[in-house]
C-alpha cells in the first residue's frame, strides 16, 4: 500500500486521496467561442508522462486540494504543497 503526504494532515493511506487533474492544464476561455474539440481535449486528454509529473490531488478527509510531484515510474512522491493561499487580514 502506498502512503501520500497531505500538506495539512501528514502521511496518510493512499485510499484517502482522489486524483483531480494534471497540473498546468488551462481551462478554455469561455468568454470566447470554444469548439467541441477544445472542450474534449481539456476534459479528457492527458499527457501521461513517463517519469516526474505534477498533479492536483484532493485529500478526502480534510477536503484540501494540493499539488503533488511524483515519479510515475517508481511511484516515489517527491513533494507535496498546498494550493490554498492563506487568508491575511
Amino acid at each position: 500500500m502506498q502512503r501520500f503526504p497531505c500538506p495539512f494532515c501528514g502521511l496518510r493511506d493512499e485510499r484517502e486521496f482522489h486524483f483531480s487533474a494534471e497540473a498546468g492544464k488551462t481551462r478554455p476561455d469561455t468568454t470566447q467561442d470554444v469548439s467541441e474539440t477544445e472542450w474534449r481535449d481539456y476534459l479528457y486528454a492527458q499527457a501521461n508522462p513517463v517519469g516526474v509529473s505534477e498533479e492536483i490531488w484532493v485529500h478526502i478527509p480534510c477536503r484540501e486540494v494540493f499539488l503533488m510531484k511524483r515519479n510515475t515510474v517508481t511511484m516515489e512522491v517527491l513533494s507535496s504543497r498546498a494550493l490554498r493561499k492563506e487568508h491575511t487580514p
